[in-house]
């Protein structure tokens, strides 16, 4: 009797994780976002960090979003902290928002040891589908507290180009 409440447990179990892990890939798996360290990221070596899991070359982060269509507009909407909005570069390009920067590692003294790296740094691009064309060359872009918003007002289908936007 006991093994079979075993089995059952641990079959519950192994359901529940499945259809969590089908969630995640279905509903975000878009902003699963490879960071690559650059130049300027600026990362500690493995000798200063205890944390058995920290890879330097190596991050992975959630970089969350949301878009909003109403008649005139899309707004996307994308989580990126611990950034300054000079660390972003916005493009459009065939039907697509791309989103690229490096979000640089900060040191808190010279002395003392890490015990956990969770965070990822580095360079990123994350790539947005829009749903319905777009005038690139009206977008506009602010953000603030951790969060890139951007405004596309809609168009009529046709030709597309890339555009640069900057950040406020």
């Amino acid at each position: 009797m006991k093994l079979e409440t075993l089995k059952e447990n641990l079959g519950g179990f192994w359901d529940n994780l499945a259809e969590g892990w089908r969630h995640l890939r279905q509903s975000a798996g878009e902003a699963l976002t490879r960071f690559h360290p650059g130049e300027k990221t600026n990362m500690p070596v493995r000798a200063e960090v205890d944390d058995d899991a920290y890879l330097p070359s190596m991050g992975w982060s959630m970089l969350g979003g949301d878009m909003f269509e109403d008649d005139k507009r899309l707004v996307v909407r994308l989580e990126v902290p611990g950034m300054e909005k000079e660390d972003l570069d916005i493009q459009i390009h065939d039907g697509t928002l791309l989103v690229s920067g490096e979000k640089r590692f900060e040191r808190e003294s010279s002395e003392g040891r890490w015990r956990v790296m969770q965070r990822a740094y580095g360079s990123f691009r994350r790539a947005v589908p829009l749903r319905v064309p777009v005038k690139a060359d009206q977008a506009r872009a602010s953000y603030r507290n951790g969060v890139l918003r951007v405004e596309l007002p809609k168009r009529e289908p046709g030709a597309a180009k890339v555009v640069s936007i900057n950040v406020r």
